[in-house]
């Protein structure tokens, strides 16, 4: 029986990533177009199904969370300031992983800065990101 319990939440973790990988490519896709609005929304989604994966397992799914907020942040660029505090959860949540979860969010907030006209942090977040990437 625990096994079948088992089962069940893999399939719906499972269920779960799908669900977020396709918001996000839609929402990646749609803002290259004129509906950056539907954009914004997929991606808040993916941000909430995302979420909802990471507390019930955050070792597995925080990545996925901290790829869904950069993504969400990257498409709000023409309002860093909205942008910012996203892109900051990214870096926070990915800070105790490292690797290549932290340089995306390091990326994704260098990016933030940047339109904000803070360009010395964003160098900062660059610097920080090249050595993570290096290990």
């Amino acid at each position: 029986m625990a096994r079948n319990g088992f089962n069940e939440a893999a399939r719906r973790n499972a269920a779960g990533v799908e669900a977020v990988e396709g918001l996000l490519a839609y929402a990646q896709t749609q803002a290259r177009g004129t509906f950056g609005r539907g954009a914004v929304r997929s991606a808040r989604e993916a941000v909430a199904i995302s979420r909802q994966l990471a507390a019930r397992d955050p070792t597995e799914f925080i990545p996925l969370l901290s790829r869904s907020l950069c993504v969400h942040a990257r498409l709000l660029k023409r309002r860093p300031a909205e942008a910012l505090p996203i892109a900051e959860e990214a870096v926070m949540l990915t800070r105790a992983i490292g690797g290549g979860p932290l340089v995306l969010a390091l990326s994704c907030l260098a990016d933030v800065l940047t339109a904000l006209g803070r360009h010395g942090e964003a160098e900062a977040a660059i610097a920080e990101a090249d050595k993570a990437a290096r290990g």
